[in-house]
């Protein structure tokens, strides 16, 4: 991307947001946008990442789901969700062997991306970067290890609370609820190894017992510490 470009600056607020990139100077910034490509997609898109496991993308805006899928079943299982300034892939700009995951556009969204190779001799050339980078990588692994936690350890509805709560307590910029509050229970599941109908009666459980409101729209959690009890474990907000 050159400066001129009309995406220039928009692009650029995108990095400010973003935990990966935010407490750069701006002159670091401005160097690394050049190396992006902008792009767009259009909502349940899949060709973000279609053909393509060797590059390095950051959401501009809208949202993104990180997917794998069983090769026979086609059963999917969420990874992540990218929202502005959220990163991937970030672990292979250490080994250079990338994840075979897809990106699904889950609103139309905007996205910079550049080829790995060039991200990983960015980084290397720039060993200040790792004050961000290491942070970052270190979030992004907690994740992955309580996503494992949560599978080997916990039943459906404890598995579902901790991921909203994740969520809610994340105090990274482009994280929040507003990720998933509107997504479809079908997706909520793909994201804790359960199917449409088991968080469909959670849910309907939870409007019940009053923990989660009941109204039209996007959901919301209307009983914090009721929901942190059907996580199981000792949270504290």
């Amino acid at each position: 991307m050159k400066p001129d470009s009309r995406y220039w600056q928009h692009c650029l607020d995108a990095l400010d947001v973003s935990p990966f990139f935010a407490a750069l100077d701006l002159p670091v910034k401005q160097e690394i946008l050049e190396l992006f490509t902008y792009e767009k997609a259009s909502k349940r898109d899949t060709r973000i990442s279609e053909g393509d496991n060797q590059a390095f993308y950051l959401v501009v805006s809208g949202r993104a789901k990180v997917s794998v899928y069983h090769p026979e079943t086609g059963r999917e299982h969420i990874m992540s969700l990218l929202g502005q300034g959220d990163c991937y892939d970030v672990i292979p700009l250490l080994d250079g062997e990338p994840r075979e995951a897809v990106l699904t556009a889950l609103d139309d969204i905007e996205y910079l991306t550049t080829p790995l190779s060039t991200a990983r001799k960015w980084l290397f050339d720039h060993p200040e970067f790792n004050k961000t980078f290491l942070p970052y990588l270190g979030e992004q692994m907690s994740e992955m290890a309580a996503q494992i936690e949560d599978l080997a350890l916990y039943d459906t509805e404890s598995r579902l609370a901790h991921l909203i709560l994740r969520h809610i307590t994340s105090n990274a910029p482009v994280h929040g609820l507003k990720l998933i509050n509107d997504l479809s229970q079908e997706t909520l599941a793909a994201m804790i190894g359960s199917v449409r109908v088991v968080v469909g009666r959670n849910f309907q459980k939870w409007k019940e017992e009053g923990i989660l409101h009941d109204g039209k729209g996007p959901w919301s959690v209307h009983n914090l510490q009721a929901l942190i009890d059907k996580t199981g474990r000792n949270i504290e907000i």
